[in-house]
């Protein structure tokens, strides 16, 4: 460094440096590059024509209409392109006679039974076939009124059935038949006691805890009925397994308990506030969420059950459907009988709730009350909630009420009765 710099003023060279670096507007067009690379890149992920980014992926249509017996499958057609054409001059019937391998009975059945998907991997290019299974047809479904067993809807049971905003709902066919009828369950008699005292029992409160409806149907026997509140989110799913298992199912209805809304059975309650059009109209909404029941039951509904003037129109519009009403009898108050009556609507009150008190001791006693009462009056009707302890011991007391010379009836066959007598 010479004095020369030391002395010179200050600022006088700058010009001099600035033009030795790279100019200022290349170097904002490097930035804005740089700041514009990376908008590019999300702007193209967003936007791009491949969501999946590369990843190996395979579309294949899959036809499961297709029947054992019928035209053959993709696969059989691709293994018969692999091999070639039949050669000139060979005899169709000899091949009739003397079927390939891959062409017997077996071997069609098991075919028809799966398809053949090729997934190719996006980075080696290696071929893996894999065999899809096919659903079989549901052999589970039965007419109307047959035994136990028809979980789904079959097209016969649309005559039973009237479409509405709500769903489908049921309704008398066209031939009179009604859905109590169709849906019922048949009795069969004791060996030798024709007049055996009969028993119906109704546990409620299904529908909302699968596990807890699971339970009850594994555990208590088909003659046992279920209720089902119409609020669970598979709850269409559960009746189905109800009625395939060979169980009657009624819909439980909420009703407008005393101190509502404080005391809440759910949602579309029928409230005794309400026009009887709008507690139809929340009656259909019900009715709605599952199909396959023989009646109705209230859920609740203490208040209600006691106003004819609200509960009337909705026990016509149940005996225009062709169903049967329950009463869990827990009101004494209930016009539920009355107005059954006067409307020709089959009917049923159960005599006894079994869980009153929900321990195992007093449902023993609460059964052995309802057994005394069967034995006296020919039929009595029970009623419990879906307790662990009480599925428990009502399936206990059921496995020994035949050997006691009782007969364990679905509640369709109770109404009935109560009906006629």
């Amino acid at each position: 460094m010479t004095a020369d710099d030391l002395s010179a003023p200050l600022g006088q060279h700058r010009a001099a440096r600035r033009r030795r670096g790279l100019p200022i507007a290349l170097s904002y067009a490097a930035i804005a590059l740089l700041a514009l690379f990376p908008a590019v890149f999300v702007l193209w992920a967003l936007v791009g024509e491949d969501p999946f980014g590369g990843e190996p992926k395979v579309a294949v249509a899959i036809d499961l209409r297709a029947a054992p017996g019928g035209n053959k499958s993709d696969a059989s057609a691709g293994g018969q392109a692999a091999t070639g054409s039949q050669s000139p001059g060979s005899e169709p019937a000899a091949a009739a006679r003397s079927p390939p391998a891959n062409e017997t009975p077996a071997a069609l059945a098991a075919a028809a039974a799966t398809r053949t998907v090729t997934i190719i991997d996006g980075k080696t290019g290696a071929r893996q076939e894999v065999a899809i299974p096919v659903p079989a047809p549901s052999s589970t479904a039965a007419a109307p009124g047959s035994i136990a067993g028809a979980a789904d809807p079959t097209p016969s049971d649309q005559r039973f059935v009237e479409m509405t905003a709500h769903g489908p709902i049921p309704k008398i066919a066209d031939d009179g038949a009604r859905p109590a009828d169709a849906f019922a369950r048949p009795v069969k008699p004791l060996p030798g006691k024709p007049d055996a005292p009969r028993i119906a029992l109704i546990v409620g409160g299904l529908g909302i805890s699968a596990s807890a409806t699971a339970e009850a149907i594994t555990k208590l026997p088909g003659a046992v009925t279920l209720a089902l509140m119409p609020y669970g989110a598979n709850v269409e799913r559960l009746a189905a397994q109800a009625r395939a298992a060979g169980h009657e199912i009624l819909l439980q209805v909420p009703m407008e308990p005393f101190g509502y809304p404080d005391n809440d059975p759910g949602p579309q309650t029928l409230l005794t506030s309400l026009t009887p059009e709008q507690n139809l109209e929340r009656l259909h909404w019900l009715m709605g969420r599952f199909q396959g029941y023989v009646g109705v039951a209230d859920a609740m509904g203490a208040r209600f059950t006691a106003s004819e003037q609200a509960f009337a129109p909705v026990l016509r519009e149940t005996a225009k459907r062709g169903l049967i009403y329950v009463d869990d009898g827990s009101n004494p108050r209930s016009v539920a009988g009355r107005i059954a009556g006067a409307n020709s609507l089959p009917f049923a009150k159960a005599d006894l709730v079994l869980d009153t008190v929900p321990t195992a001791g007093e449902i023993d006693h609460a059964l052995g009350r309802l057994e005394m009462a069967a034995r006296e009056r020919g039929l009595a009707v029970g009623v419990s909630s879906a307790l662990p302890v009480a599925i428990e011991h009502i399936a206990k007391w059921a496995k020994a009420a035949e050997s006691r010379g009782l007969l364990l009836v679905p509640i369709s066959a109770a109404a009935a009765k109560a009906k006629q007598s």
